[in-house]
């Protein structure tokens, strides 16, 4: 996870992403901001579905969700300061503690859909909530 310093949601911690870029498609833009912000390549992933909001305009925005798959000696390396941020593993109890007011909101209520369950999902974001759609 990282935990970034500078907006948005700065000082939380949160999966790694970014927009894409005008020349390619969510995969390849996902699999590019992994490579940006952690120095890893991503070989196998799997896109988990779509999370949409809509802003204070009424302009809807969201983000494509993906979970990646690396070697586990990965996880024994230590904290990594990046460009974005700090770098670290989290373990899943971890992240989806109640308790824990470090995480990025979203990810505590989309995460455990999104690893207990095979598909590709939608949800959507309003109001703090995280609602599965399909």
């Amino acid at each position: 996870m990282l935990n970034r310093e500078k907006p948005p949601i700065m000082g939380v911690w949160n999966g790694v992403g970014g927009k894409n870029e005008a020349d390619e498609n969510s995969d390849e833009g996902a699999k590019r901001e992994v490579l940006e912000e952690t120095g890893f390549t991503v070989n196998e992933y799997y896109s988990k579905g779509v999370i949409t909001w809509e802003k204070d305009d009424e302009e809807k925005d969201g983000l494509y969700v993906y979970l990646f798959e690396v070697d586990k000696t990965f996880g024994n390396e230590p904290l990594q300061k990046t460009r974005e941020g700090i770098l670290d593993w989290k373990k899943i109890d971890w992240i989806l503690n109640p308790n824990n007011l470090g995480i990025a909101e979203m990810v505590t209520q989309y995460l455990p859909v999104l690893l207990e369950k095979e598909g590709n999902y939608l949800f959507a974001y309003k109001d703090g909530i995280v609602k599965l759609i399909e």
